[in-house]
């Protein structure tokens, strides 16, 4: 309701302005810091000033005077030195936002207009999109849980939204883990085949891989040339090493399918590096780029032989970046190497023709087909080099927008990529793709200690101990969930005895999705996080098992409520008014305000590109929730229209905050 009444006031002011100052101009709205200075703030003034050289404050006066009466606006004020503060109709608010949230309006405020939807190009959300050479870890699990809330929130508003995890099958890590097997291990396509069927395969390739980065710093020379040699054989799909980062590959991307599938996070399409390579999307990619110039041979220095992308950028820029990718440094310079001398492709050549085909660009399409043995529940396709499945969606329409959720240490890469859609000729699909950038997850000392990690006494005093897969040091994803589930489970079954045990198992792991995912959510993208079991599952200060407490400790209060016959009882007009006036009314005017304004903080979110807005609002709107609790006596109040509209106001609350928190991928349990 808050968006409604905010887009009038946003129309009227833009057409008053119009009329009388024969202007076009962006009306920005702001929401006040106090309730008594109203609920929407506008500047527009001093914009008006700044052209027709007069007070803004005279201007402001102006508006406020002749703007005349917009539906649901109670009044425009002058504030300050030029503001146009307005206030609410509190009663067409609370009409508005008790019809939102009933009947069939209600439901379409939650799904939005679904024939609008359908006239909405797509947006592509790619996220997750780890190596398939080991276990998932927890900074995976950031970027997973960024995407899928990122999917959710871009639903609710009304887009249609495709999610995409792109397997980097054919890459240096896993042909990595391919020289393990092959030249460490000595075992064969066979054995390797037998050992993918077994349990916790990714945790053994996760000790594999740590071994192999081990043996290749022995000598760095044997390196490079075993994996020369087993990539090319991967990218052209032939042999022994081909056959093995296949069945490698496929079992660890089912590994982590499971995992994210226990914090409710799922796929549509699964788009496989292989295909890139063996349905010639790079082949044709590549033709473009040669011919329209933007990549060329080197023919001397270091990088003779290899096709670079030559582009200025500022040295400043470059250098910090090679700073924080020491081990990409050879790439990562101001002529970016596209196909190396030895002939294979870079992850950024591959990406380039993965972003065309993605915006429609390409002129080729995937083959498509189920992924088999997806989490249960789930539907997943592939891309193939193989039959297509008639029955498969038609992943190939063109995408309006591109979200890639892509760590902050590739953001030179992915201006790399856009770099290259620019030279193409495709300036408005380089200004479409998103990168969703986000910084590391680190531990707590006290994080690291629990999970058996020894550290040095310099360690254990930093704020936080980076991880690293490469090392193997870190905290496996799976291994992060089991240990949180337990905590919860043993939090659970000490209070709730009574319980059944899998009714207590269910709660338990809804509390340890909610504390991980909020957790991870509550930090801006830029910020680095120091994860910590203690800090997560606190059911104290700014976290997930707080918001959902407060919808539990609400549904307790509404079951009361209805046994006790309170929830038949209509609010008048005239209750309304009296209740809302005053300085008790401006505190219940505050949170009912809070209540109606979860679409703020969805447009909010999408604006900044910034789910921690969301997790703000949640616990804002929770905090505001028990302290409104702590100060009214809900259900024993002895006036009757108080007691009603304390109870629907309640109610309000509770079905605002669980929709936030599902936008969160949060699920409340009935009892904590």
């Amino acid at each position: 309701m808050y968006q409604t009444l905010t887009k009038r006031l946003r129309e009227a002011l833009a057409g008053h302005i119009r009329e009388k100052y024969d202007m076009e101009l962006a009306i920005v709205l702001e929401r006040p810091p106090k309730i008594d200075m109203g609920e929407a703030a506008s500047p527009v003034c001093f914009e008006l000033a700044k052209r027709l050289k007069r007070a803004p404050r005279m201007i402001a006066q102006e508006i406020a005077n002749g703007l005349g009466r917009v539906d649901g606006i109670a009044k425009v004020e002058v504030a300050g030195g030029g503001y146009l503060n307005a206030y609410f109709e509190r009663g067409v608010f609370w009409s508005g936002v008790i019809e939102e949230n009933s009947g069939e309006r209600g439901k379409r405020a939650q799904r939005r207009d679904a024939e609008d939807t359908e006239k909405n190009r797509k947006i592509i959300v790619e996220h997750t999109s780890i190596n398939p050479n080991k276990a998932a870890h927890i900074g995976h699990v950031r970027n997973a849980v960024l995407g899928d809330t990122m999917v959710r929130i871009l639903r609710h508003a009304g887009n249609r939204v495709q999610i995409q995890n792109y397997i980097d099958n054919t890459g240096v890590q896993v042909a990595d883990v391919v020289i393990g097997f092959l030249r460490m291990e000595q075992r064969s396509a066979v054995g390797v085949k037998m050992m993918a069927h077994e349990p916790k395969f990714d945790y053994y390739c996760w000790d594999l891989y740590a071994k192999a980065t081990s043996f290749f710093e022995e000598d760095k020379a044997r390196a490079a040339k075993l994996r020369g040699e087993t990539l090319r054989a991967i990218e052209e799909g032939k042999g022994e090493d081909a056959e093995i980062a296949q069945v490698v590959a496929d079992a660890i991307v089912g590994c982590h399918l499971r995992t994210m599938a226990r914090l409710g996070i799922g796929y549509e399409l699964l788009a496989r590096e292989s295909e890139i390579l063996y349905l010639h999307f790079w082949d044709a990619a590549f033709e473009m780029l040669k011919k329209s110039g933007a990549i060329q041979l080197a023919t001397s220095g270091k990088m003779a032989g290899c096709w670079v992308m030559p582009w200025e950028e500022e040295v400043k820029e470059v250098k910090e970046v090679k700073e924080k990718n020491e081990e990409e440094e050879d790439e990562n310079s101001q002529d970016k190497i596209i196909v190396r001398s030895n002939g294979t492709v870079t992850y950024v050549g591959k990406d380039i023709a993965y972003q065309l085909w993605k915006f429609g660009l390409l002129g080729k399409d995937f083959h498509y087909h189920k992924w088999p043995n997806a989490p249960e529940g789930q539907t997943v396709w592939a891309t193939t080099s193989e039959a297509n499945d008639p029955e498969a969606p038609h992943f190939g329409e063109p995408a309006a927008s591109v979200y890639n959720v892509i760590d902050a240490r590739q953001a030179y890469l992915q201006k790399v990529v856009a770099a290259g859609l620019r030279a193409l000729g495709h300036a408005e699909a380089a200004e479409q793709s998103v990168h969703l950038s986000y910084e590391i997850v680190a531990l707590t000392p006290r994080c690291a200690a629990e999970m058996g990690y020894e550290l040095s006494p310099e360690e254990a005093k930093k704020p936080y101990v980076e991880v690293s897969g490469r090392k193997g040091f870190g905290v496996k994803a799976d291994d992060l969930l089991d240990k949180l589930e337990a905590a919860t489970l043993a939090e659970v079954q000490q209070r709730h005895a009574e319980m059944n045990a899998d009714k207590q198992k269910l709660t338990a792991h809804a509390i340890a999705v909610g504390a991980l995912r909020f957790f991870l959510l509550k930090f801006t993208r830029n910020a680095i996080i120091a994860f910590d079991f203690k800090d997560a599952l606190s059911f104290e200060g700014e976290t997930g098992p707080y918001c959902q407490y407060a919808v539990v400790r609400i549904r307790g209060i509404r079951r009361k409520g209805a046994e006790a016959g309170a929830t038949s009882v209509e609010v008048t007009k005239e209750s309304l008014s009296r209740l809302l006036a005053g300085v008790e009314g401006n505190s219940l005017w505050e949170m009912l305000v809070a209540a109606g304004s979860l679409d703020y903080a969805v447009d909010a979110v999408i604006a900044t590109q910034e789910p921690a807005f969301m997790a703000k609002y949640a616990f804002q709107l929770a905090q505001a929730f028990n302290n409104f609790y702590h100060r009214h006596h809900i259900l024993s109040e002895a006036d009757e229209q108080k007691r009603a509209f304390l109870l629907r106001l309640t109610e309000l609350v509770e079905a605002q905050l669980v929709r936030a928190l599902r936008l969160l991928g949060i699920d409340a349990p009935e009892k904590m």
